[in-house]
């Protein structure tokens, strides 16, 4: 219950920290800005014709949860354990949504979309450099880079020649899009114009060149089955010629109209579609080798299907399925959210961490003491390596001096020490980085862990958010305390005001009916058989063996699904079988008709008593409040709302 009533709030009546605004109203010594009314009520309502009454209306809510929430407050609430650890838990939840530079997540999505527009077909040019190269070697190489980066800058096409007479590798890429290569490349692939060639870059193990063929607008994405007969190991021409062969008669049998998946799942060597009838996840460009992007782009229709063709895995036969043009607006959700995914997962977005961390060291006031050189910082760092499983961090020389400073917080050589530990003890975490990199990645994570431990100072979205929850819950607390648990126990109080409003409690057309849910249609019908033979329902239930689920009562008509009752039910009818999305097989049997008006008892009422009941409660508690924190509206602000 205390869920759906907090799902139900965050769309009601969410409330923020008080502002620095204009006083809108007060409630005994307390006071609500204009502006933090206007946030709730911004966020929780949408355009209406009559904008006074909207807001009234809204007014008298809002005030009423400050009210409760201050009750709750009174009662001391929030220091309840549960409540606390419901809090805790939240923040663990939300906070590392706001521990991103979303201007800079913004920005490379906005990038990613302007790429995908372009298609590149790229040619890749590379000149290695083994490790342990001599200074010799790696001069050679970057000399022989360079010459290559002339040679194709002069023009010609022979990239085969140009390459080779330098010593470098060669390699067309097709047509790539973003996503495709490493963003590093990706973005020297995308600052090129069709006929220029990139100036030379180095990394880890080669001189890389890129020359940038063409550009067309995007393809869009494709879906496509295929069946696959692949090359074995170190295949010679005969076993080839075998495959194709053998390739050759099943693109016969599909011609001749077989069934193209069934095929698949007969003859496919491709583990991860066979089973799918060959159907491939969506792709768009750049997955696949060129050679093979351009069988399927030969393709020109739905249902067309390509003859044998050779690609480095074997032989295929393709289908081509659909085709999807990508949306043109930057703003639709599937695409926001598929390139946010791949944006998250790629390294382009540490990029965006870099700037976050860097920016969160400004709002920190981090700043480095300088008061233990880097030598020893890494030489007890060593010393406390050598037996990591013992906590000795604070015996160290270097263990009290403060190393990190913050606005209001520091970090010592004993945090150091720990974490080089913690660390470098974890093999799923420690990625072999020197000293200097173990030490600046500590100054990363403790401006961070600071930063996540202060963020209600740094976000006000953060502060917001936390407060909105805090108070959903002292609500549902109070709520539960002063109205539900009071209401549903009172069977006294609930008795009288049933008496006192028996008109309300009124039957409409109703019926007592028997609602049987059955696993598929033969259980259903089975079920009608045996019910029509005057076995009782619960004899069905247990002869059933769980693959019938069966419960009477007596219910309202329009409780019950229209569109499932054949005509006006009558002593013994059934309704039309409604198939549910577990496949499942629901019917209802009538059993009695009740006309209308026709009184509730007590206990058949008593869920919409308790209900009734509850407002009654709840108006009286608001009453009681009103007079602990008397509310006064400031009009004059209220119409400034109006404008």
């Amino acid at each position: 219950m205390r869920v759906k009533f907090l799902l139900f709030l965050a769309a009601t009546i969410l409330t923020g920290a008080t502002s620095f605004s204009q006083t809108l109203f007060t409630y005994g010594k307390y006071a609500v800005g204009k502006d933090e009314f206007l946030r709730a009520y911004n966020k929780n309502n949408v355009p209406v014709a009559n904008k006074e009454k909207s807001l009234r209306d809204y007014l008298d809510l809002y005030v009423n949860f400050k009210l409760k929430v201050q009750a709750a407050e009174d009662m001391k609430l929030d220091t309840l354990t549960q409540l606390k650890a419901d809090l805790q838990n939240f923040r663990t939840q939300v906070q590392d949504n706001y521990l991103n530079d979303e201007k800079g997540l913004a920005m490379l999505m906005n990038e990613a979309f302007n790429r995908s527009r372009l298609d590149m077909h790229v040619l890749h040019f590379s000149v290695s450099i083994p490790a342990g190269s001599t200074p010799a070697d790696t001069l050679r190489a970057f000399r022989a880079i360079n010459a290559l980066e002339a040679s194709l800058s002069k023009g010609g096409s022979d990239y085969e020649k140009q390459a080779g007479e330098n010593q470098a590798k060669y390699a067309d890429l097709g047509f790539v899009t973003v996503f495709t290569l490493p963003y590093s490349y990706e973005n020297i692939v995308y600052s090129l114009k069709p006929g220029q060639v990139s100036l030379p870059v180095r990394s880890k193990t080669a001189w890389h060149i890129f020359k940038l063929v063409e550009e067309r607008n995007s393809i869009g994405k494709w879906k496509i089955a295929q069946i696959l007969f692949t090359y074995p190991p170190h295949a010679g021409d005969s076993v080839k010629q075998a495959i194709m062969k053998r390739a050759d008669s099943v693109y016969k049998r599909i011609k001749n109209g077989a069934d193209f998946g069934k095929l698949a799942e007969q003859y496919s060597e491709d583990r991860f579609s066979y089973n799918a009838g060959g159907e491939l996840p969506e792709f768009g460009t750049g997955k696949y080798e060129p050679s093979f992007e351009e069988e399927v782009l030969k393709l020109k229709a739905d249902g067309d299907i390509s003859e044998p063709f050779t690609s480095r895995f074997g032989v295929h036969i393709i289908k081509r399925l659909g085709h999807s043009n990508l949306p043109d607006k930057r703003d639709d959700p599937a695409l926001q959210f598929e390139h946010k995914q791949k944006v998250l997962q790629d390294s382009r977005v540490s990029e965006a961490k870099e700037k976050f961390t860097r920016d969160a060291m400004h709002a920190t006031g981090f700043k480095l003491t300088h008061k233990v050189k880097d030598a020893d910082l890494f030489r007890f760092a060593d010393s406390v390596l050598r037996d990591p499983t013992v906590n000795n961090s604070a015996k160290y020389p270097i263990s009290k001096k403060i190393l990190i400073s913050f606005a209001a917080g520091k970090k010592n050589g004993e945090d150091w020490l720990n974490f080089v530990r913690d660390y470098k003890g974890n093999p799923t975490l420690y990625q072999q980085e020197s000293d200097k990199g173990l030490w600046e990645k500590f100054q990363r994570v403790s401006v961070l862990e600071y930063y996540k431990s202060h963020l209600s100072q740094y976000s006000e979205d953060f502060a917001y958010q936390m407060k909105e929850f805090r108070d959903g819950n002292l609500l549902f607390e109070a709520m539960e305390r002063n109205v539900w648990d009071k209401a549903a126990t009172d069977t006294n109080g609930l008795k009288k005001y049933y008496n006192e409003h028996k008109e309300k409690y009124k039957w409409p057309e109703s019926a007592d009916v028997i609602l049987v849910t059955a696993s598929d249609e033969k259980t259903a019908k089975h079920c009608v058989s045996q019910l029509d033979q005057g076995k009782p329902w619960k004899q069905v239930l247990e002869e059933g063996n769980a693959l019938v689920q069966i419960d009477s009562g007596r219910y309202e008509l329009n409780q019950l699904v229209d569109s499932t009752i054949r005509e006006k039910p009558t002593p013994g009818s059934y309704s039309k079988f409604t198939t549910n999305q577990d496949g499942s097989v629901s019917f209802t049997r009538f059993i009695k008709l009740y006309p209308a008006r026709q009184q509730r008892s007590f206990e058949e009422a008593r869920g919409l008593v308790i209900n009734d009941y509850q407002a009654v409660l709840e108006q009286q508690w608001i009453a009681r409040l009103k007079k602990q924190y008397p509310v006064t509206i400031n009009e004059n602000v209220f119409k400034q709302l109006l404008k």
